[in-house]
């Protein structure tokens, strides 16, 4: 065989899905543990499956893509209307410590309280849980070749990030949220 080595072809592929496999665990992981880049790219998920599991807001905002691209800013655009993300660490309330609510950006809706924010070291802005029961829907998202639970504001549609059951008490969940779909608002006795 003149020292050249013969491979299987089914093995060849077999490996090549074994690193597909782990290229996508490693764009995961790379969520919670991605390095502290100053600059803010989007990556938009669109394999992400849009079946709303939990609705219960009557009052729903219906526009056309044109009309959101006219009342939000290119990233609230992309991250809210195309289901992308924002780079960890480079968010503008994935650190804050202020006191205040969190609105969504696309509508206003009174979504999380700064006193169920916490620091969860992944690099977005996490929570224990929304302001109420109706003002967040999930849906399955499928992309990363994983499963994982979209957060959806009940409102207006918005994409806002994902949601995962290793939270602090009492609900043991992180509201992992990307601040590009938030605008915060000051408690009134806060403010200076």
């Amino acid at each position: 065989m003149n020292g050249s080595v013969v491979t299987d072809p089914t093995c060849e592929s077999m490996k090549t899905v074994h690193i597909l496999n782990l290229v996508g665990a490693a764009a995961l992981l790379a969520g919670c543990n991605a390095s502290r880049t100053p600059d803010v790219t989007i990556s938009p998920t669109p394999n992400a499956t849009a079946t709303v599991t939990e609705q219960k807001m009557s009052e729903k905002i219906t526009k056309t893509d044109e009309e959101w691209k006219k009342e939000l800013t290119p990233e609230q655009f992309a991250v809210l209307r195309q289901k992308g993300t924002e780079r960890a660490f480079t968010g503008s309330y994935w650190n804050s410590k202020d006191k205040g609510i969190y609105r969504c950006a696309g509508c206003g809706e009174v979504l999380f309280q700064s006193d169920t924010k916490y620091d969860s070291g992944c690099g977005w802005p996490s929570f224990y849980a929304p302001s109420s029961s109706n003002v967040v829907a999930e849906a399955k998202d499928n992309s990363l070749f994983v499963q994982r639970t979209e957060v959806l504001c009940a409102k207006c549609g918005g994409h806002l990030g994902h949601v995962f059951d290793d939270g602090p008490k009492p609900t043991g969940l992180r509201y992992c949220i990307n601040s590009a779909s938030l605008k915060f608002e000051e408690k009134a006795s806060e403010k200076k």
